[in-house]
């Protein structure tokens, strides 16, 4: 039953080693200061909230001030993270309200028309109107068994230069920053972010090595760039090194190429994995045998949308269109309503209230599914989750929310 004798209420800094100890509990892990340390650093208080049983902190979640790239745009979001419940304190209904307050606050600051996470568990967040919208690939990579990408062409003036990642982070953050603009799925990175993502915690290798980076410089300056570890193993047959991919950006085809070649011919190593390759992950198509990628495609990005005429004006169109969507929102009630959305032929878009008759019907959820260009609606319409109302309209509005390269989540926060 709800206890509503337990408050709500604004966290602030002195809440972080309690907020700490309950995110320990509550996933399973045992944080130690540098880990501790390392969260605090990129935490907002006044966008965390707070369970608060008599003096203790039985529940938490907060949300980070970041951007998020989606087709065609850059727009605010916010990203929701730490989100639990003490273990003494789980069926009360405080995960509900914790969701339902932060949804509130956020939509009642007005900055951010979306918010995204990444879901500890896949059934909990479609309650609170969050739908999946964007997925990724796991490779296991059996090194021995694929041909890789061609190796930079000797004299071409291309050549790769080892770093240590936190020497390195304004060359990684220039590279970065050229690129995020045309990659959905991107956050991000102010100075924090980057001395964050690139944390080097000692207690979260898991016997692999510290962090190592490598820039692919060209005459004309830096254009990609690999973070990797690496897991040394041997077997009775001799070496057996795993190498751990976290990030391979790069600029161009030649590139990403060589960046890859040198990834996978580690020497000593017999194996490669990555877990966050986007699903059209050009090296699928540069190898000669991509059934030994190991794929395995797993969730990444889900997405709420919060205001949903700004949202959806936000974002560009792959074709123009002109339909009316009826959406229904059950928390964020502005959302509920009729809308007409429109994109001319360079997929500038407006989104207004109207009374027109609608086309398509659905929740808030498939708008956030269907946002990032990656789900289809008409693979929704099909689920019976979006229902065509005017014949042909699913098709078009399909065409149109679709985009040229899939969202490539590349972090968990």
């Amino acid at each position: 039953m709800d206890d509503f004798a337990i408050r709500i209420r604004t966290g602030d800094a002195d809440d972080w080693a309690e907020v700490s100890d309950l995110l320990g509990h509550v996933f399973h892990e045992t944080i130690d200061q540098q880990a501790r340390d390392a969260e605090a650093s990129v935490v907002e208080a006044e966008r965390t909230l707070v369970a608060d049983d008599a003096g203790a902190v039985v529940g938490h979640a907060a949300a980070y001030s970041r951007e998020l790239t989606v087709p065609g745009a850059i727009v605010p979001a916010a990203h929701v993270s730490l989100v639990g419940v003490a273990p003494t304190h789980r069926r009360r209904g405080l995960l509900t309200r914790l969701m339902h307050r932060q949804l509130g606050d956020i939509a009642a600051a007005g900055r951010e028309p979306i918010a995204v996470l990444w879901a500890s568990e896949s059934k909990i967040y479609p309650r609170f109107g969050y739908g999946p919208a964007a997925q990724r690939l796991r490779l296991e990579i059996p090194t021995r068994e694929v041909r890789p990408p061609a190796a930079l062409v000797p004299g071409s003036g291309s050549r790769l230069r080892m770093v240590a990642p936190a020497d390195a982070i304004a060359e990684f953050a220039k590279i970065y920053e050229q690129l995020r603009p045309e990659r959905t799925g991107w956050s991000s990175r102010d100075d924090r972010w980057w001395r964050y993502v690139l944390a080097d915690i000692e207690s979260q290798r898991d016997g692999s090595t510290a962090l190592h980076g490598v820039v692919h410089d060209t005459p004309q300056g830096p254009t990609g760039y690999a973070l990797w570890r690496t897991k040394s193993r041997w077997d009775r047959l001799g070496p057996d090194c795993e190498v751990q991919i976290r990030e391979v950006v790069a600029a161009d085809p030649a590139t990403y190429a060589a960046l890859w070649n040198f990834l996978l011919k580690t020497d000593l190593a017999r194996s490669a994995t990555m877990h966050f390759a986007a699903v059209d992950e050009p090296l699928q198509y540069l190898v000669d045998e991509p059934r030994r990628l190991g794929s395995t495609l797993v969730d990444g990005l889900w997405i709420r949308v919060v205001d949903l005429p700004k949202a959806l004006a936000a974002r560009a169109y792959a074709a123009p269109v002109d339909v009316v969507l009826d959406v229904t929102d059950p928390l964020l009630t502005a959302n509920t309503g009729r809308w007409r959305l429109r994109a001319d032929p360079d997929g500038v878009a407006t989104c207004t209230p109207t009374d027109d008759t609608a086309d398509l019907a659905c929740t808030i959820l498939e708008l956030g599914s269907a946002y990032l260009g990656a789900t289809s609606l008409a693979a929704l319409g099909a689920a019976g989750t979006v229902r065509e109302l005017t014949p042909g309209a699913l098709r078009r509005a399909t065409t149109a929310f679709s985009w040229h390269r899939l969202p490539n989540p590349t972090e968990v926060f």
